[in-house]
């Protein structure tokens, strides 16, 4: 089984703390050579002048080629394409296409009057500038304002056809959540790559919490082991343990791609990429 080719998501730093986090774990992680990274933007717009500054210096200072998340949330259509010529300007060339979530205070996403009314016109917006290689997000398991997987299937099918080119699920925790997905878009049609997003869990309270919101099922044995683990202080054991083998399931069942939301925190990310064979490259020099 050959390595998978894999990429990573960073968010934008918002305090000093997290900006010697975030160029320590691109440090770290830089040298296994991703095929691309990713870096988030805040609900609302919150962070779209932190997150060019960040997407611009990975890509000057570590030669990575980053892909800028993009929103609909709180700008004209003439002000999301503004800082996609931003971006082209900045020699980047890859964009996340996202329809955004709900500023904080606001139970459901409202579009702009002057803006994009979803996803898909966002794309196409953006197709239609020529510049960009945009990928897109999927749900493997029902988004929380999908009526089911089928919606997100057709849906999903929408976005490649208004000009994606792939598409990054959302994290899951079994590998079957995955594949079941990955089979009802190829019966749906959907011939453009699905990468899916792998989370390595830090801490297990939180990792819940964020899966609450984001509507993806927690196993019952899953929590059992990192309540047993917690007990014994072998979490981070446990952690390697089980995304590892998350993420060797999927290459078996023909996965080449794994995207990890690394949530700027490198080590755990780095852990498992070694057990998968993703190693620094390393050139060696003829010694006299």
């Amino acid at each position: 089984m050959t390595s998978p080719r894999i990429s990573f998501e960073f968010f934008p730093p918002q305090s000093l703390d997290a900006s010697f986090r975030l160029w320590e774990t691109v440090q770290v992680l830089a040298p296994l050579k991703p095929s691309f990274v990713s870096v988030t933007y805040g609900a609302g717009g919150t962070t779209r002048k932190l997150t060019h500054e960040a997407v611009t210096t990975i890509g000057k200072n570590y030669g990575l080629n980053v892909a800028a998340h993009l929103t609909c949330v709180d700008a004209t259509r003439a002000e999301t394409l503004e800082i996609a010529q931003s971006y082209a300007d900045a020699g980047v060339t890859e964009i996340v296409a996202l329809r955004g979530d709900a500023p904080k205070g606001q139970a459901r996403f409202t579009p702009h009057p002057e803006g994009f009314a979803d996803s898909v016109e966002l794309i196409a917006a953006l197709a239609e500038t020529g510049r960009f290689t945009l990928r897109v997000g999927a749900y493997p398991e029902p988004h929380p304002e999908a009526a089911n997987t089928a919606a997100d299937v057709a849906w999903l099918k929408c976005k490649i056809d208004a000009g994606a080119s792939s598409a990054i699920t959302q994290f899951f925790f079994e590998a079957e959540t995955f594949l079941r997905f990955r089979d009802a878009c190829a019966a749906a049609g959907i011939n453009a790559p699905i990468l899916p997003g792998i989370l390595p869990i830090e801490n297990w309270e939180g990792t819940k919490r964020f899966a609450a919101r984001c509507g993806t099922q927690v196993p019952a044995w899953l929590d059992e082991a990192f309540t047993t683990a917690k007990r014994d202080g072998r979490e981070a054991l446990l952690s390697t343990a089980i995304c590892t083998e998350l993420c060797d399931t999927l290459l078996r069942e023909g996965v080449e791609d794994l995207h990890f939301y690394t949530l700027n925190r490198p080590q755990l990310t780095r852990d498992v990429c070694h057990a998968l064979g993703v190693v620094p490259e390393v050139s060696l020099e003829k010694v006299a």
